[in-house]
């Protein structure tokens, strides 16, 4: 899809775990000029035992991102799976990723997180840049609302799974700032993209950074944001027109300027597209799932809509308001 020689607009894609694979395996296929900024809030799994036994950033969603953006050829597929390969013993190693433990041993070795992430990246052949949002290894907390009751939740791998309604979130340490160079590629950027993923866990901490709310609101780059296909438990009791409106009261009011959605994934189109309206925002609906999966992307299908966002190429499902 990107033409031989062409490195495509830049873009800063903000997320963790699966939702942004998803999204760097699309945009890798638009452009050549691509940064994956991580969240590291982590807590539970091999990450988490990382964190805790070592005093580092949690490993596995900047490895995840890592091995989206592995090269095609033979190189980068094999380092792709070993990345990914996790073991199963009986023992202390059970259940950790060896993408997890390289990268743990290169930010011992070099004792830089971006230096470290660069450099696993140039072993990798990776097209792009991952960047974890912060050099602080970070902590979730959430105001959750179950069956009348208010309880607060503290751990990311807790609010992921947390039963009630999440209506706030906040990050610890309070006092955390932004890795510089995200800063400086949200500076440089023509498109910040927010999703699919873990609403509250994956792309609303991303927004709880003043400097990267400044940083975003300063930069004359455009922002999308990319709707879920799935709910999951944090987002159970959301449709996805509220998704917009959590996703403007975290930024502290900064607005996507493109939406993206799959027809065959929304509860209600009506009130989704009031919603995008209201904002003056334009909806993008396209079929980005899967043949065979509704609840899974396709790189290629959802490579497509991104392109048509970054090129003002709605079509005739919705118009630039």
């Amino acid at each position: 899809m990107l033409p031989t020689g062409a490195r495509g607009p830049k873009v800063v894609a903000f997320g963790g775990g699966h939702g942004l694979y998803a999204t760097l395996s699309a945009l890798r296929h638009v452009t050549g000029n691509l940064t994956a900024v991580v969240t590291v809030a982590d807590d539970g799994g091999s990450s988490g035992r990382l964190r805790s036994e070592l005093g580092i950033l949690p490993p596995g969603d900047l490895r995840m991102a890592l091995s989206a953006l592995c090269d095609d050829g033979e190189w980068g597929q094999m380092w792709r799976d070993v990345l990914q390969h996790r073991y199963a013993t009986d023992g202390p190693l059970n259940n950790h990723a060896t993408g997890n433990l390289l990268i743990a041993s290169v930010w011992n070795l070099l004792g830089d997180n971006a230096e470290g992430l660069d450099f696993v990246g140039r072993l990798l052949g990776v097209h792009g840049r991952v960047l974890p949002m912060s050099d602080v290894p970070m902590e979730i907390e959430a105001d959750v609302h179950d069956n009348g009751l208010k309880k607060i939740v503290r751990g990311q791998s807790k609010v992921a799974i947390a039963p009630g309604r999440v209506e706030k979130v906040r990050l610890f340490p309070t006092d955390a700032t932004a890795h510089p160079a995200v800063l400086d590629a949200i500076a440089d950027a023509d498109w910040a993209v927010f999703g699919p993923g873990s609403w509250y866990t994956s792309v609303i901490p991303h927004l709880m950074l003043p400097d990267i709310r400044r940083a975003l609101a300063e930069s004359s780059a455009k922002t999308l944001l990319a709707l879920n296909l799935t709910s999951d438990e944090e987002t159970s009791d959301m449709c996805h027109a509220d998704h917009i409106k959590s996703f403007i009261s975290h930024s502290a009011g900064l607005r996507p300027d493109v939406v993206i959605a799959d027809p065959t994934a929304i509860d209600d189109l009506t009130k989704l597209d009031d919603s995008v309206t209201a904002i003056d925002a334009s909806l993008i609906l396209r079929q980005i799932h899967t043949l065979d999966d509704p609840g899974v992307h396709d790189p290629l299908r959802f490579a497509a809509a991104l392109r048509d966002a970054f090129e003002g190429t709605i079509g005739d499902l919705a118009d630039k308001r």
